[in-house]
């Protein structure tokens, strides 16, 4: 099993003093994947764009995000993206998500009573159907394609999507139309029972999700983390229970890790809790998690 090791920069490393620094440092520490989130009211900017940067900056290092495509033109997305990995040699890896939900930002979108996971489904089909070369004529959600062509193509063959959630419907749409499953906020015998649930639901519809191609976002923290800081994840969980959430220190994380790989998870995004704090101490939570997980990696 390939066992990978993505990092998130914090709003501290997203900056244009910062970045490209951020990025050597990954490269130098050997992590597999630099992971970008998309928050289309946040304030760490636009992912595709940052790619973008990411791909001149780095030779080695693979290309991250969860992309929100919703609101985004889906032929300008396909061409962005297919661009992005062609310039970067193939290093592109996308989720794509449909937002963290709150009527503002489905407003925002243009969204607000729809049907996001429907409209996902569609854009997912559109993009792989222009990635491989068909000509499409199609309409959906204001826009209206006309015997479509899109350039240029991406270099990986194909360029995968994974997707991510936990609730029922969430697993049927990974099962049903994702090349693979990145997941939060679970505990490792959810996720456990999410990586079955979605492998028996594949078999259902004649496909297969490779094995290798489970993962997690996991939020780490050196020391005890800030109640606030804790607030949005407990709204995820009914149980409001962080324990098997948080990964606390460098025991707390090699802890939390033995326990997905023995699920069978072997994919992981590593996110400072502090992400959003603008004055974060980027440099020492890569160092950290760098000699706590990078061992790891295979």
């Amino acid at each position: 099993m390939k066992v990978r090791f993505a990092v998130t920069p914090p709003a501290s490393a997203l900056t244009e003093d910062c970045f490209g620094n951020y990025l050597s440092a990954c490269e130098q520490l050997k992590f597999d994947t630099i992971w970008l989130s998309d928050i289309p009211l946040g304030t760490m900017g636009d992912p595709v764009i940052a790619l973008s940067y990411a791909a001149a900056a780095t030779t080695k290092l693979n290309l991250g995000a969860n992309i929100v495509p919703l609101g985004r033109n889906p032929m300008w997305l396909a061409k962005q993206l297919a661009q992005i990995d062609r310039l970067s040699g193939g290093r592109v890896l996308l989720s794509f998500v449909p937002g963290l939900g709150s009527q503002g930002e489905r407003d925002a979108l243009g969204y607000g009573d729809s049907n996001r996971g429907a409209a996902i489904d569609d854009i997912v089909d559109l993009m792989r159907r222009w990635w491989a070369g068909e000509r499409i004529s199609a309409a959906m959600e204001g826009y209206s394609f006309s015997d479509v062509v899109v350039h240029p193509r991406p270099l990986q063959s194909p360029l995968e999507i994974w997707l991510g959630g936990k609730a029922p419907a969430a697993l049927r749409r990974v099962a049903r139309l994702a090349d693979g499953w990145l997941t939060s906020a679970a505990t490792p015998d959810e996720a456990g029972a999410g990586k079955i649930q979605i492998e028996r639901l594949a078999g259902e519809f004649g496909r297969i999700v490779d094995a290798e191609h489970f993962g997690i976002s996991i939020p780490v923290t050196l020391g005890e983390p800030d109640e606030q800081a804790l607030q949005s994840l407990r709204s995820r969980r009914e149980d409001g229970d962080l324990s098997q959430i948080v990964a606390i220190g460098p025991k707390g994380l090699r802890a939390l890790l033995d326990r997905h790989l023995d699920q069978g998870l072997s994919k992981f995004v590593l996110r400072p809790l502090n992400a959003m704090e603008t004055q974060a101490d980027w440099r020492r939570d890569l160092d950290w998690i760098a000699e706590t997980a990078l061992p790891l990696q295979t």
